[in-house]
């Protein structure tokens, strides 16, 4: 039987026990209604998965004690940041939380000309913290160790500073003859995705003004949410870990 995984902000120390997190906590007590000696593994974004034993479990509140931590080896090489314009209903969930799957390092929120979705103050913070809870939960479904933090929304400018130090820019663009087969192996990556009806001429044309290389995926045009992933896919397949 599979061990349940869970993330938890608490700190992890082997040999020590500890009090999970709330919404660790209630995970393991109310959803899942787990015993005292029943297993599982914790993580908490250090890079290592820690064995432990549940001591004490009720709806509210988990006692563990934590046995033993292993390193992982499911982070890439390859560090990717992508900026992912905003989009409406699941469609941004969806690619944040296939992102993480995939192996992104960080993701950065874009506003760009065409993006129907405005966001500011409470409900900038609202969305920024379930977007953190989509990728926990993919992290802890994908097993990852780190979990990718979300950025607050950045306009164009903001997203073309942030990215200066990647190896590599990249901004999708169906209309390009330049493909990512033919570019040397970078060790981490920007990703720009623009939003349902494009990126304007004008902002490809900034975005190569700042260092950013056209390139198009294939004859299709992919959808908001499906670029990133088909994109992260083959940068992890070229240059990363997938397939190695």
């Amino acid at each position: 039987m599979r061990i349940p995984r869970f993330y938890t902000a608490s700190e992890l120390t082997v040999g020590s026990s500890c009090e999970l997190d709330d919404n660790a906590a209630q995970h393991v007590g109310r959803v899942l209604r787990m015993q005292p000696g029943q297993q599982l593994i914790l993580f908490n974004g250090d890079g290592q998965d820690y064995d432990a034993t549940i001591q004490d479990s009720s709806k509210k509140h988990v006692q563990v004690e934590i046995a033993g931590a292993t390193a992982t080896t499911t982070e890439s090489p390859l560090g990717i940041v992508l900026g992912q314009t905003l989009s409406k209903g699941d469609r941004m969930d969806y690619a944040v939380q296939k992102a993480v799957e995939m192996g992104v390092s960080q993701i950065v929120p874009l506003t760009t000309e065409r993006c129907d979705v405005k966001l500011k103050g409470d409900r900038e913070d609202k969305r920024l913290r379930h977007w953190q809870q989509v990728a926990i939960s993919a992290a802890e479904q994908c097993g990852r160790a780190r979990v990718p933090e979300i950025l607050p929304v950045m306009n164009l400018n903001q997203w073309f500073e942030h990215s200066q130090t990647c190896d590599l820019r990249l901004v999708l663009h169906h209309r390009t003859e330049q493909s990512l087969k033919s570019l040397a192996t970078p060790g981490s990556v920007a990703l720009m995705i623009g939003p349902e009806g494009g990126l304007s001429p004008e902002e490809i044309a900034a975005a190569e003004q700042s260092g950013f290389l056209p390139v198009a995926l294939g004859p299709r045009v992919l959808r908001t949410e499906t670029a990133p992933v088909a994109a992260m896919a083959l940068c992890q397949w070229l240059w990363g870990d997938i397939g190695t």
